[in-house]
């Protein structure tokens, strides 16, 4: 077997979700967004696919490296084929991008399940069935009756348990918003959310990526007394000696990084310098499937839990096959949009929850996602 096209293909599909000027998401009214599905086909017609946005795989990207790597490889020589790809990094990053790597990686995933008629969370070690999901919400915005107070986060909150999660990640505000960023709003919001909610279910906070230690520290500090189980992200994560200095300071636990490139290698560093409590890998943000995998391993070596972050099938198919993760990130959620109301290129989402807030591994081959190939081909607006 030998891989024969590497092709992309994109298309638009309608969306309520718009960005601000610093790229969070929030509820707008409905328009058409692109999206560019990768497919990697065999000799033989088996097919592997993945979904990115278009900026992701621009047409040099996939002629100068995912083609020129893949074209006559097994598909199945996955972690050579990837290291390869890693090689061209080098001089190449701010083109080949970790988010890149992971486009092309879970298409190989994906063809390989798909061939063997099996889950990729089978083939990368099957530790669950279900596993409980915390709500992610969006960040806070300034839309009444969205999530523009600390009353509103509350509110929402409360709706979020009544539909079954055992536990709710904030993102508070950040700009452009007028006021943000402030710690004390911050601190209003994870107050409201606890008050909401009662003292057994679990919350953790994801606050401004640019917060002083002085501020970080501070909110912590209120974390911990609202008996919060994590703090994300309230630094620069390339200042690792910060959120050293941070876990140091907090009996919260410190969960990072997240959004720091460098693979499994930056992970190994932050374990080293006792810059977290608990690791964070996403496969989109990592390289793809098998770096996170990499990731989790080193955790657990060092008796520590990995969060995967994101939602979707890559880092569902990761959740589902390690021991050291307690949650599923399911968002992003805001009281005006339906998360389980699948994107139109979908005919089901990937991740349905019960009432009890578990989120149930799919019998699927590959990825498990139910891919609307005729949607696709009516909406294709380029191919390459």
């Amino acid at each position: 077997m030998k891989i024969s096209s590497v092709e992309v293909s994109v298309f638009t599909y309608p969306t309520r979700r718009v960005s601000d000027s610093a790229g969070h998401s929030h509820p707008g009214e409905e328009s058409q967004a692109k999206m560019a599905m990768l497919t990697i086909t065999t000799d033989e017609g088996d097919c592997g696919y993945s979904f990115a946005p278009p900026e992701v795989v621009r047409p040099h990207v996939v002629n100068a490296f995912f083609r020129k790597v893949l074209i006559g490889q097994n598909p199945f020589d996955r972690e050579r084929l990837w290291q390869d790809l890693v090689h061209w990094q080098r001089g190449s990053a701010h083109q080949l991008t970790e988010r890149a790597l992971s486009f092309v990686e879970q298409a190989l995933w994906d063809l390989i399940g798909r061939k063997l008629k099996m889950p990729v969370h089978k083939l990368l070690g099957g530790f669950r069935e279900k596993v409980p999901a915390y709500g992610s919400t969006m960040c806070g915005d300034e839309l009444k009756g969205g999530l523009s107070t600390p009353d509103e986060f509350g509110q929402f909150a409360e709706k979020l348990v009544a539909r079954g999660y055992q536990a709710i990640k904030l993102h508070t505000w950040m700009p452009p918003v007028a006021f943000a960023p402030d710690p004390k709003m911050d601190i209003k919001a994870c107050a409201a959310v606890r008050e909401a909610v009662g003292p057994d279910i679990e919350l953790m906070l994801d606050g401004y990526h640019w917060y002083s230690r002085s501020q970080a520290l501070t909110i912590g500090k209120a974390l911990e007394k609202l008996n919060f189980a994590w703090f994300e992200e309230p630094m620069e994560e390339e200042s690792m000696a910060s959120y050293a200095w941070l876990a140091e300071n907090l009996s919260i636990d410190v969960i990072g990084p997240e959004s720091l490139g460098g693979k499994h290698h930056s992970r190994a560093d932050w374990v080293k310098a006792g810059a977290c409590d608990i690791l964070r890998a996403g496969a989109n943000g990592v390289g793809g499937i098998s770096p996170c995998m990499k990731v989790a391993s080193l955790a657990e070596a060092f008796g520590m839990d990995c969060e995967v972050h994101g939602n979707g099938a890559a880092s569902l198919a990761v959740v589902g096959a390690i021991r050291n993760c307690r949650w599923y990130e399911r968002g992003l959620l805001h009281p005006f949009l339906e998360y389980d109301e699948p994107a139109a290129y979908l005919n089901s989402i990937v991740d349905p929850m019960d009432e009890q807030g578990f989120v149930h591994l799919s019998d699927r081959p590959g990825l498990g996602e139910d891919i609307n190939f005729d949607y696709i081909e009516t909406h294709t607006v380029s191919h390459d």
